[in-house]
């Protein structure tokens, strides 16, 4: 297990980087892979992304000019907040045995990676690059920027129970370097398309509730999808809705994949482990925040067997 500043000294020893991002990538992935580039980049060495397809509109601003182009010739493999085999997106699957360099802060890591940095203490895995920023000398602002995104959208903007007080010193130092977070912040977390809204409506009025409205479940299938014209800009970060819910401590968020999956994110507090529960599906996470696919199911029996493992995990509590 290596230190953030024994990653940067396998940085520098290195090079003709290719990172890899996960499938349905979120803003703590997209973030460190940007800064991560930008960053190996500014240190002299050459850099880029392997192309991810299901990049949603708001993230790809941060990526312009970063990803690998057709014939790249890498030396270096890195992923960044990828933790399980299954997360490789369909062109890496090619690479699964061939990360040279994983960074995490899943506690669920599968070890695919000849040497890794997984720091299950810290809430988004843009803290590990900060660190590595500053130990390559690469904090400026335009690392930043990404950075923010990263631990910004993977907290919530800070409201998940996993913060700590050093994800808020993160966040300030990277603020000192004068970054517009005010624009991150409204872009991400104050701006909602009218077609958002009107599937909150529809989510809101359609949830339901188990183990005395301890738990909720969401579902989002695809004729809803239809229905509403959505796109996956308009569905980002929907398994916030359910825990705003008073009362609840457990949310089931299930999005219908268009193969027919159900794609499973699980958000608990303190009795259910939801990193336990997703594992019986093959996901993991953290024990807060977690995520599965549920195959072969239709809603109906997908919904059960997932309140089913949470009930089960809560036990008498």
């Amino acid at each position: 297990m290596l230190s953030s500043a024994e990653v940067a000294e396998f940085l520098r020893a290195h090079d003709n980087y290719l990172i890899l991002t996960h499938k349905r990538p979120d803003g703590d992935t997209l973030g460190c892979a940007a800064a991560l580039a930008l960053m190996l980049r500014g240190a002299g060495k050459t850099a880029a992304l392997l192309p991810n397809e299901e990049v949603t509109e708001s993230y790809a601003p941060y990526l312009e000019g970063l990803w690998a182009a057709e014939g790249y010739a890498w030396d270096t493999v890195v992923s960044v907040d990828l933790a399980a085999r299954n997360l490789f997106p369909k062109n890496a699957e090619p690479l699964r045995e061939r990360v040279d360099l994983a960074i995490d802060h899943h506690p669920s890591y599968e070890g695919f990676a000849a040497r890794c940095c997984v720091r299950p203490e810290c809430a988004a895995c843009g803290e590990i690059l900060y660190e590595v920023a500053l130990a390559l000398g690469q904090l400026t602002p335009a690392v930043a920027l990404p950075l923010y995104v990263a631990v910004a959208t993977d907290t919530g903007c800070f409201v998940y129970s996993n913060v700590t007080a050093n994800t808020h010193r993160v966040a300030a130092a990277l603020m000192e370097t004068g970054i517009d977070c005010r624009a991150v912040n409204k872009r991400h977390f104050r701006t909602k398309s009218k077609k958002r809204l009107a599937l909150e409506g529809r989510l809101l009025r359609d949830m339901e509730f188990f183990d005395g409205g301890r738990v909720v479940v969401v579902q989002v299938p695809q004729a809803l999808r239809r229905e509403l014209a959505l796109r996956e800009d308009d569905m980002e970060d929907l398994a916030a809705l359910g825990g705003q819910v008073e009362g609840t401590d457990c949310s089931i968020t299930m999005r219908e994949q268009p193969d027919g999956a159900w794609k499973i994110s699980l958000r608990s507090g303190a009795r259910v482990n939801a990193t336990e529960v997703c594992k019986k599906f093959g996901g993991g996470g953290h024990r807060a925040a977690s995520g599965c696919v549920i195959e072969g199911m239709d809603g109906e029996a997908a919904k059960r067997a997932i309140v089913d493992a949470v009930l089960e995990a809560a036990g008498d509590a």
